[in-house]
This record gives C-alpha cells, structure tokens and sequence, in this order.
C-alpha cells in the first residue's frame, strides 16, 4: 500500500493448504512497525536520494547551532499530487522534483528493499516472471493515477514492461472488503449479508459496501466514495492552532526557514496527543508544550503581544482535553457525514468494518469492529485479491462512460458549437455512474459514418464524475482514450453499422469496434476507471 504518509507491503506464497500472508514490519532503520514514512530526502543540489522512509524524518532540534550546511527539506506528501486534492494540501516540491519523480525514486528505494526480501524468502526466484505485484489506489483517484503509477512502477524497476500483466491494480477499499469478508465468519454473515468498510487513511477515507454472494465472492452494491479527510488533517488543525498562538506570519517563518523543525514537531504530536488520544474526558490530562524542546527555532520569529504571552507562559502551551478535541472534530464530523451517507444507500448494512491507521471503539456494539489487525487490512487484502482475482464479482461503476459523436446541429443546439459542417459533436451515454456491473459485462452502441465516402472513423471515450453529460468539454470531463476504425465498402454509403463495445473487466475496461459490414473487429485496453 502506498499511501500519502507510509509504505507498507505484504507477500504470500500460494503453494500451501493454507495461505500465509507475511505483512512486513523489517525495514531499513527501524523494526517492528507495518507501515514506513513516505518520505524522501535528497542531496543538497537533488540529484540523488540520501535517505528515504524513517532514516529521512528529521530529528530532535539539536540545542546547539550547527555550522554545518543543512540538507535541502525532506519531500513528503508527493502522492497529494496524483488525487483531487485541494491546492493548499498539495506540498511545494522543488524545482528539480517532480511528482513523477519522487514517486519513482521512492519506489525505487522501496523495491530494493522487497526484491531484497523476496530473494531471501524464496531463494533463485525470477522476480519479473513469478512475482505479481498488486498495488492499492484511493477510491477517489482518477484513472490517470494507475497509468502514472504504473510508469513510476515501469521506471522504478519494479515491472519489467508497461503492459506486464503481473503488475495489477485494485482500490483501498475494495482490498480492505475482501480482508474483512475472510474475518466476518465470527458475525455468522450468511449469503446476501451486506457490510460497510470505512478505510481512514493519512490523506483520505473510503467507504464500500459489499455484499457477501457465496463462499469466497463478493458484489459491490454502492458507489464507492471518499474524501480528503485523513489523519494528516488532524494535524494541520493542530498547526492551524499552533498559529493562533504564535501568529501566522511566526509559523510561515518556520515553515520556510526552519522545515525540518516542523517536521520533528509534527512526529511528536502524532506520538504524544494524536495516537494516544481516545475522546474520553476520563483518559486525558492536559499536556504542555514546551516550544524549547519541541520547535526551539520557532522563538525567533515571534513578536509582538504573543511573544510577550508566551514569554510570561515560559514558552509552554497548555494542550487540554477541549482543545485537542478540536483537532479532531471537524475531520469526525467529516468522516460521519460520509458514513451516514452510505448507511442511507444501503439500510440492511450488517456489520460496519473499521480498517486503516491506529482504531478504537469505545461503544459497547456488535455492529461496528475493527478486524484484528486494521492497519495491514489493505495489504493482506490485496494479497488475498492477488491470490484469486475472482473475488470480485460485481463493482459499482464510479464513473459515467460515453464516446463523442457528430450529429447534424439541429434548432435549440447551442450556436457556438455550430461547425462549419453543419454538425455539433455531443457526449452520448453508454454506462452510468452508480450501475452495478458484473466483471466482463458489456455496454454497447451502434453508429454510423457521417460521410457517404468516409473510409474511417475515430472512435473517442470519455468519461465523467457526473451520471450524464451534454458534451466533452463540460467540466470533469476526462479523456478515457480513442482508436480508429477501417470503413472500406464505400459503395455502401451511410450503411455501415459499426457496433462498439466497452467490456468492464477486473480492473481495466477492453473497447471493441465491429465493422458489422465485413465483421472485421478492431479491440483495445483502457485502465479501468477506479
């Protein structure tokens, strides 16, 4: 799983009666934790990669000025910048960094790493030829994100071609179901039983609803949805506070001036008031925050009525319950509204599954649980899906597929979209948002040259997070990919029907065109649109 904030895998060998699956927890630096920080550090002119993961976060401010030249800040959060995230999370990278870049290069010291371990685990194996690696994407990620990761994948040294079968791809919620569906035999869940999988990550949250079809399989049987609401959003109301304190122009200082210090005193918030804290009153005592320790470069850009405050405070800020419960509550109430918003698509929902980062329960309920291990649900799950891709029977589409067309322009069509050849080209539906499909099932459309002399057509798909469209300029509408097709027989005229096809499978979408004149079928592969 590579998430916004940590990295974390997992490997099974299909060879036993029953299938082990190892999450690892041996990483470079540190032991005994799932999941590695998704953090980069570079040499001072960004050419290579100095330290990656944990060896990267920055440490305690030293309580002595170093003369020593700094390292350029760690780059963090570049994944931000594949989703729709909102401009002010997205991190400012250095010129010379992509985001392509950064995630090629972590990926890169990541792989060393898993084909190191691979290697051990199964001595004299072909990676490229026996290894199929399964790779989990937000639900809120657009298609583009599994052709930019697959040639991050590709450039990394990871695949050993773009079209490799051996790399797949499945969503983080959909790999969390399929883990939960193997923990539910405790619920006595029988076929037909629905159950809800909230997945808080560190930059989002997803939610599926899942039907239990028979042993072993399952159905998605509501759109899947998500937002940018994760746990790093707690920590930028903690930041968001921090400023209140000391002034924002004191913290935009620090952030220029003084990354690495920010970086420390964000580790140490997670790990002292964000991880520990439960949201009962009883649990909590205030914490004091020692600016000294915590973030000592922070003191010199300070003025005005807050340093005189902060002075007379020694520098120490008083956490209580009630406001770290503010840290917390817009990205709850947040995180409810999606939830509730599920539960009203889906009112027979069984059992609700919490998966992702660190969880607790304080309700007494068997309706909501979190599996024994939450954080390693989404890898062992997509272990599970890389076992038996067939899990999987029906998913909900998540977005509305269509291809353009080229109609006569008739009255009541907008004149500025008026061509020169008396024709509008107009968006024409062939699957909705929100259906339920079953893997390899078919939507189809026919149509028809426009040109008694036409020897081609070029057949264009987009795609949109609306349930239908007018036209493919309309906002959110994206390119899903075109091919042409041969149109000989011209003695025919108009009649040439051409029958084209999008075929949804596992997880990439198969176009076909049959010239229905001479039968002659022309195919090719989308990524499916996650």
């Amino acid at each position: 799983m590579f998430g916004a904030l940590g990295f974390s895998y997992a490997y099974a060998k299909p060879d036993k009666a029953k299938i082990e699956i190892i999450v690892n927890d041996d990483w470079p630096g540190i032991k005994g934790f799932k999941k590695i920080n998704t953090v980069l550090q570079y040499d001072e002119d960004y050419n290579s990669v100095t330290a990656w993961g944990a060896k990267a976060l920055a440490g305690e401010p030293p309580k002595r000025n170093k003369k020593n030249k700094d390292l350029p800040k760690p780059v963090e959060l570049f994944k931000f910048h594949l989703g729709r995230v909102p401009d002010s999370k997205k991190p400012k990278l250095p010129a010379k960094v992509t985001p392509e870049r950064a995630i090629t290069d972590y990926l890169r010291e990541m792989g060393k790493t898993i084909k190191q371990e691979i290697g051990r685990r199964w001595p004299g194996v072909d990676f490229y030829s026996n290894v199929r690696i399964v790779v989990t994407v937000p639900a809120e990620f657009t298609e583009d994100t599994k052709t930019i990761m697959r040639q991050c994948l590709y450039n990394a040294g990871l695949i050993k071609s773009l079209g490799t079968l051996s790399l797949q791809f499945t969503t983080e919620p959909e790999a969390a179901a399929i883990h939960c569906m193997n923990v539910m035999k405790e619920h006595r869940l029988t076929t037909g039983a629905t159950y809800l999988v909230v997945d808080c990550g560190g930059g989002t949250v997803d939610l599926t609803v899942r039907k239990l079809l028979s042993t072993d399989r399952i159905g998605e049987t509501t759109e899947r949805s998500g937002d940018f609401c994760g746990g790093t959003y707690v920590d930028d109301e903690f930041l968001k506070y921090l400023g209140s304190i000391v002034g924002k122009s004191a913290m935009n200082m620090l952030k220029e001036k003084n990354y690495g210090q920010i970086n420390y005193m964000v580790q140490q918030f997670c790990s002292q008031v964000k991880i520990p804290f439960t949201g009962e009153k009883s649990d909590f005592e205030t914490i004091e925050w020692d600016i000294d320790r915590k973030c000592p470069a922070l003191k010199k850009y300070v003025t005005g009525s807050e340093r005189d405050q902060l002075s007379e405070d020694d520098w120490v800020i008083e956490l209580n319950f009630r406001t770290v419960k503010s840290f917390f509550d817009p990205v709850i109430n947040k995180i409810l509204g999606l939830i509730e918003r599920q539960l009203e698509k889906c009112s027979n929902c069984s059992v609700m599954f919490l998966v992702g980062g660190r969880m607790q329960i304080n309700d007494d309920t068997s309706y909501i649980t979190v599996p024994p291990h939450p954080l390693a649900a989404i890898v062992s799950g997509a272990c599970e899906y890389g076992l038996d891709m067939d899990t999987v029977t029906t998913r909900v589409l998540k977005w509305t597929y269509g291809v353009r067309i080229c109609p006569e322009w008739k009255h009541g069509d907008p004149p500025n979209r008026k061509t020169l050849e008396n024709r509008i080209y107009k968006f024409s539906l062939m699957a909705s948002k929100g259906t339920e499909v079953r893997v390899d099932e078919e939507f189809s459309t026919r149509l028809y040259p426009i040109y008694p002399d036409q020897t081609a057509i070029n057949f264009t798909f987009f795609y949109t997070s609306k349930y239908n469209a007018k036209y493919c300029d309309e906002p959110e509408m994206n390119l899903l990919g075109s091919f042409n097709v041969d149109l000989p027989d011209t003695y025919l005229g108009l009649s040439r029907p051409v029958l084209i096809t999008l075929c949804f499978g596992a997880m990439e979408i198969v176009a076909t065109a049959k010239n229905e004149t001479n039968g002659k079928v022309y195919r090719t592969t989308f990524s499916n649109k996650e």
